[in-house]
């Protein structure tokens, strides 16, 4: 053979082994989950090439069953993100799947399609957020999942992950930069790969996604918000509980069709007896005790609108935010509505005194922690429940390797205490400086119930319509570190200065630790001295 053709030879076979090597693939991204219905997944993966995008499932790890779904442009190259939906599944069931582009074929993993309402089954939820990228703790994202979540759920329950999590709920700022296409691989799915690929996950839009394409490349959440705005708000059910998704970003916040769009899904959740209770989440808190400038007033106005729904309907309600880099749990005083701030995941923590802060009179516990929140919701037909549990992670300070930090549960039927007995002053003259109202002790008919909160006002009038003194107090105030209600028994209030000379009326009601209001007592009476 001439020695030019020997080269040429050469060339070509080197050339040939150059087009099959491009033409391997690999995964960027593995298999992650969407949008379960009872009937319906959507699994979602990232190749560095290739169109084919197949999974095969079924009810065994035999598999048997197969879908193919499309392949489509993340980044302007030959990487492609994968979408197979899958219909025709029984309700809350357990499936295996793997899924497989060209020479790229996964390991198998499972998932659980969600109950209908009446199948009255319990499930597991776990909300967290503020992940995004901190590059003094750059693996702490990794840690909540694998050490926290993970390992917490394999040591509390029985059974495998889907049997034990039904969803992960995140309100907001998966990474540091939307913009930049390495981050939703290197700081987002990557580090919780073993959790998304058998438990389906909601975001919603934080600040730091920067309203990126690739977030809407990347997921394929619920189409059912307003047309024009997919994915930018939408609901979606799992048993009996309406999970709502909203955008508390600038430029959305004041769009007047979401606001429009969330009054007729309250009207219409009100009306749907299978829905138990409602949870919404959204980025921006309305109040943030360690951190006032992050607050938002559109999320104010969501509350409000949780507050009208549960007092009007009897179904509690929660919004989940984030935001501000530490746990908070608080109320709305008249209404069964749980404010929880279920972040940070990952972010750094805005720690105590970094930031301007206010203690309110809503939150009952404040902590500049790492960690997650669980949310177990029991769809018992005769008295269904839900039950918050902060696990934290801790923070610089002090580890606190999955230690349960704080805890509530919330009755859909509402478990009354008795009214308590108003003590003093009663019918007598007071100084106007202020007076010490007194009143008995709690009293509830239902077992392990105690006052966690008394409602104390003082009027000119016996319809308390302009309260001259109105003052909530709780068991517990946790605020910079400290209980600040430590030494209230709740039984006694004293009031600010009142007019002199005055006839005054006054009353007194007590909470429980579930969210429960008594009737107010009856009204005592007293004047002020000249």
């Amino acid at each position: 053979m001439k020695l030019n053709q020997l080269a040429y030879l050469l060339f070509f076979v080197i050339s040939l082994s150059a087009s099959a090597q491009k033409k391997e693939v690999s995964f960027l991204v593995r298999p992650y989950l969407q949008d379960a219905s009872p009937n319906s997944i959507k699994i979602l993966w990232e190749t560095s090439s290739g169109e084919e995008s197949i999974v095969e499932w079924g009810l065994t790890p035999k598999l048997g069953q197969k879908d193919v779904g499309i392949a489509y442009d993340v980044n302007f190259s030959e990487s492609r993100i994968h979408e197979v939906k899958i219909d025709g599944l029984k309700r809350f069931t357990e499936y295996y799947y793997r899924v497989i582009t060209e020479n790229a074929t996964s390991d198998i993993f499972q998932f659980k399609t969600p109950p209908f309402a009446e199948d009255d089954e319990s499930f597991k939820i776990v909300a967290m957020s503020d992940m995004q990228y901190d590059h003094n703790e750059p693996d702490k994202f990794s840690e909540v999942v694998n050490e926290g979540i993970l390992a917490y759920l394999k040591k509390e329950f029985k059974g495998n992950l889907p049997n034990n999590l039904a969803m992960v709920l995140i309100p907001g700022d998966l990474v540091e930069n939307g913009a930049k296409y390495f981050q939703w691989k290197e700081h987002f799915f990557n580090p919780a790969e073993k959790l998304f690929a058998n438990v389906p996950v909601y975001p919603v839009l934080g600040n730091h996604e920067r309203n990126s394409v690739f977030y809407f490349k990347y997921f394929s959440l619920p189409e059912n918000g307003t047309p024009a705005y997919a994915e930018h708000w939408w609901y979606k059910d799992y048993g009996n509980t309406r999970i709502i998704g909203l955008n508390s970003n600038e430029g959305y916040s004041d769009n007047k069709e979401q606001k429009k769009w969330l009054i007729e899904l309250l009207e219409k959740t009100a009306q749907e007896a299978s829905i138990d209770f409602v949870f919404a989440q959204l980025h921006h808190p309305h109040k943030s005790e360690l951190w006032i400038p992050g607050e938002r007033d559109f999320t104010g106005e969501v509350v409000k609108a949780l507050e009208k729904f549960t007092t009007e309907t009897g179904k509690p309600s929660i919004h989940f935010f984030g935001h501000t880099h530490g746990y908070s749990r608080g109320q709305s005083k008249d209404h069964r509505h749980l404010w929880i701030n279920v972040a940070s995941a990952g972010g750094a923590i805005d720690n105590w005194g970094e930031f301007e802060g206010r203690d309110y009179d809503e939150f009952t516990v404040t902590q500049d922690e790492y960690g997650f929140v669980m949310v177990e919701v029991e769809g018992s037909k005769d008295d269904p429940k839900f039950t918050i549990k902060r696990i934290s992670r801790g923070n610089q300070d002090k580890s606190r390797p999955n230690e349960l930090r704080d805890s509530i549960t919330i009755w859909k039927k509402e478990r009354k205490p008795m009214a308590p007995e108003p003590i003093s002053p009663s019918n007598e003259t007071v100084e106007v400086a202020g007076v010490v109202l007194k009143a008995g002790e709690f009293r509830s008919p239902y077992k392990g119930a105690f006052h966690a909160a008394s409602h104390w006002q003082v009027a000119e009038t016996e319809d308390f319509s302009k309260p001259d003194f109105d003052s909530w107090k709780q068991y517990e105030n946790w605020y910079y570190l400290e209980n600040r209600q430590k030494k209230d028994d709740l039984k006694d209030e004293k009031t600010n200065r009142l007019k002199p000379n005055t006839s005054y009326f006054w009353r007194v009601r007590y909470r429980d630790q579930n969210l429960n209001w008594s009737d107010w007592s009856k009204t005592g009476t007293f004047i002020t001295s000249k």
